[in-house]
């Protein structure tokens, strides 16, 4: 209990001031938070959802906290330019853990769409994002979950009211910054009420070189038949930790795409919950990573189905070269009166070198008897009678490989509903197989 005391202490110190620079929605989850990391502390290796990440590791170095909410000196529309091109997005930034609020995107949202600090927006709604807030995201289940519940001070609040169709992606960049290792704790709120649609790109980098360490905690709301796109692209450097733990509840007839792309990190452990509550919901659950080194990265599912009718989609593809190391679990409950249930999970994974690792654990718990779900998982090398073919037709050996890899992540940037983005990540992917993305300095999803 060390690390936690650490942290424990700190936020006894400081909690007056971490509360002042909060909204009171958001104070109001606090206490019940900090008493639950108190009993939880942080997740072990004992436990089978981080049986394969070692988060207390992540937590144990002294980082930097602006619990003084202190302004970065830069203004991130001047110093970033990740308007994807031909992609005409709403850009919006989040330095650290707090929303860019001084300069705002030229284009504006449809009329009662809000997008902005989560902190301003409890503020000025306070009904609104109370009603949703830590609803999702049970502090007294996960210990990561209570302690970004503690310490975060600002976030992201995304609001799209019944029957706004948002037809302009929202990409939002998350830019890292430091002068000392430093944590960051930020928020994503989101909510899409019945008959709601947006697109939202979220872009994670890293402008210095130092040790970060990040929790984030997301709650997307989708309400009655309503659509919604999230693409997660990390792109950070090696000495970059990220934890993320992804709440999604989804009513009826809602269809929901989020697709989380690693490119570039240190360490990352994703975990994505998903519940389908009402008929005819539909999920489809994508994941890529490509890593080498000593990179390593980790993917968490689980997908409720606790009504009829629903359709669950989950592809997952990893690339490991050197001494990387890859984790994919994933679990598909479907409940007793969860009839004509349609649920498919797939996991495949290269391994490159004998020295990297790779595990897979896909579960189902089927409690229906009308169902049809499936799952399969692989880990294998790339095909040897294939390279043969390719260089005996004059590839050489490195271009034969490289095809084979990005031929074999492919069928998740596939998954992508938007053309443009598609087609920029086939670039990058290919930069990334080439060794090109070594490190993440400004933004590349726009050279």
């Amino acid at each position: 209990m060390m690390v936690e005391q650490q942290y424990i202490d700190l936020f006894s110190q400081c909690e007056g001031m971490i509360c002042s620079h909060s909204a009171e929605v958001l104070n109001a989850k606090r206490a019940d938070a900090f008493a639950d990391f108190e009993r939880l502390g942080l997740p072990t290796q004992k436990l089978e959802d981080y049986k394969y990440t070692d988060v207390s590791e992540a937590f144990a170095p002294n980082y930097g906290l602006n619990l003084n909410r202190l302004e970065i000196p830069v203004n991130p529309y001047e110093v970033f330019k990740c308007d994807v091109p031909n992609m005409s997005t709403s850009l919006y930034f989040v330095v650290n853990d707090a929303f860019y609020s001084k300069e705002q995107p030229k284009v504006e949202l449809p009329e009662g769409v809000l997008m902005g600090s989560l902190k301003d927006m409890a503020e000025s709604h306070p009904e609104l994002v109370g009603k949703y807030y830590g609803k999702l995201a049970k502090t007294s289940e996960d210990g990561v979950t209570a302690f970004n519940t503690t310490f975060a001070q600002d976030g992201v609040f995304l609001y799209i009211p019944k029957g706004v169709v948002v037809e302009r992606t929202i990409q939002l960049v998350n830019i890292l910054r430091g002068d000392v290792d430093f944590m960051v704790n930020r928020r994503v709120l989101v909510v899409l009420e019945d008959g709601a649609q947006a697109k939202l790109l979220v872009c994670d980098h890293a402008q210095d070189q130092v040790n970060f360490l990040t929790t984030q905690v997301i709650e997307i709301f989708a309400g009655k038949d309503s659509v919604f796109d999230m693409y997660e692209l990390e792109e950070t450097h090696t000495a970059s930790t990220r934890i993320s733990n992804c709440y999604v509840r989804q009513e009826a007839g809602s269809n929901l795409l989020l697709n989380g792309m690693t490119l570039h990190n240190g360490t990352t452990r994703n975990r994505t919950h998903v519940l389908l509550a009402g008929e005819h919901a539909e999920i489809n659950l994508c994941g890529m990573a490509i890593a080498d080194k000593n990179q390593h990265v980790d993917n968490h599912t689980f997908i409720d189905h606790a009504v009829s009718n629903c359709t669950s989609n989950e592809l997952f593809k990893y690339v490991l070269d050197d001494e990387a190391r890859g984790a994919f679990a994933g679990k598909v409950l479907v409940r007793k009166d969860a009839q004509k249930t349609f649920s498919q999970q797939t996991n495949r994974n290269l391994c490159i070198t004998k020295e990297c690792r790779m595990f897979t654990q896909p579960q189902l718990e089927i409690y229906a008897d009308d169902v049809k779900c499936g799952h399969g998982a692989t880990v294998g090398q790339l095909d040897e009678g294939a390279l043969f073919y390719m260089q005996a037709r004059g590839i050489s050996q490195r271009e034969a490989r490289l095809l084979l890899m990005f031929a074999f992540v492919n069928e998740v940037v596939d998954n992508i509903r938007i053309d443009v983005l598609k087609e920029r990540l086939h670039l990058l992917i290919e930069k990334r197989f080439r060794g090109e993305l070594s490190k993440c300095v400004g933004c590349r999803g726009c050279k």
